[in-house]
């Protein structure tokens, strides 16, 4: 017996960006082989005669990496949440969270992030019903950091979050309209990338029925960027609920671990992949010990008018050679 609170259509949704994410990942390797490095700007496929473009690759993978640069990007988060009691279940969050630059003045940027999360949620079950679950939306969170557009060697953006109750079924949300400060302050020193993001949400309004917002997400990053557009990255996610029922010592959620990633080209389009491992050194009663979070990123530099120019003769100049022979 399984219990959906979504329609089919969002079903199907989820599962095709799940496919998609999966097999990406899965080939990877392969295509890692073939696919070359972007320059800064995008516009170069690394080769013998391009050298460059794989010197310059350092300045997209760190845009890439940064909450708060000028590049518009379309994350597709998947994460799988194992070892969910009873019956050691498995939640799955896809998170699909276009980020969208906009400048607001000479000297500041508004960085807008939305995230849309897609959910199955494991519930607990009586045998003979153990695989019972529901899915659907969870509970939208539109993000808004304004930043200076001058670069510094401590780069920052503060700004709200909100969260509105957009969830489908009642055990994937949290029923209130929330409301809270958002921050993030980072560096770039050398190979490296890192950071931290923090914010504070707090319910404003909703149904009297469910319990009030007082929950604390903290996210430090650290990315070290290696040849050919790879890098290893930690991306820990941790999260207090202070308005926890459980018992004392459950507020907390701490994961440690990390990953591997890859800035590249599929074709002519710039993506940023990486899969992640992460277990819960703390974590709240019945909640999951470890899990799993695989990201394929769409990037979309800005280009100027010669770099358009530029990426067309390339992409002409690449039909030409795949022509079949006659």
């Amino acid at each position: 017996m399984k219990v959906t609170g979504a329609s089919t259509g969002i079903s199907l949704v989820k599962r095709g960006l799940q496919a998609l994410i999966g097999s990406l990942l899965l080939t990877l390797p392969m295509v890692a082989q073939n696919q070359a490095p972007v320059d800064a700007a995008g516009t170069e496929v690394a080769t013998d005669e391009t050298p460059a473009a794989a010197a310059n690759a350092d300045a997209l993978r760190k845009a890439a990496q940064n909450p708060v640069a000028s590049l518009i990007s379309v994350p597709l988060q998947n994460n799988d949440n194992t070892g969910i009691s009873p019956g050691n279940r498995t939640q799955n969050v896809l998170n699909i969270q276009p980020v969208i630059p906009l400048k607001v003045s000479d000297n500041w940027n508004l960085i807008v992030r939305w995230i849309t999360p897609i959910i199955y949620q494991p519930l607990p079950a009586p045998s003979p019903f153990p695989q019972i679950g529901v899915s659907g939306l969870g509970d939208m969170q539109p993000t808004f950091l304004l930043s200076p557009s001058k670069p510094h060697k401590v780069i920052w953006g503060a700004g709200p979050i909100i969260q509105i109750p957009t969830a489908t079924n009642r055990f994937l949300g949290q029923g209130k309209l929330g409301l809270g400060p958002n921050f993030v302050a980072l560096a770039m020193p050398g190979h490296f990338v890192m950071g931290v993001l923090v914010n504070n949400i707090w319910s404003v309004a909703g149904g009297g029925s469910r319990p009030y917002i007082n929950q604390m997400l903290l996210q430090y990053f650290i990315n070290y960027n290696m040849n050919k557009g790879w890098y290893l990255t930690t991306q820990p996610i941790i999260t207090a609920n202070w308005n926890s029922p459980t018992p004392s010592g459950s507020v907390w959620t701490v994961p440690f671990g990390g990953g591997v990633g890859r800035i590249m080209k599929l074709g002519f389009q710039p993506v940023n992949i990486s899969v992640q491992a992460y277990g819960n050194a703390v974590h709240v009663p019945g909640a999951s010990p470890w899990g799993v979070r695989a990201t394929f990123t769409l990037l979309f530099p800005k280009l100027t008018r010669d770099q358009q120019k530029m990426m067309l003769q390339q992409k002409l100049k690449q039909m030409e050679e795949q022509s079949p022979q006659k």
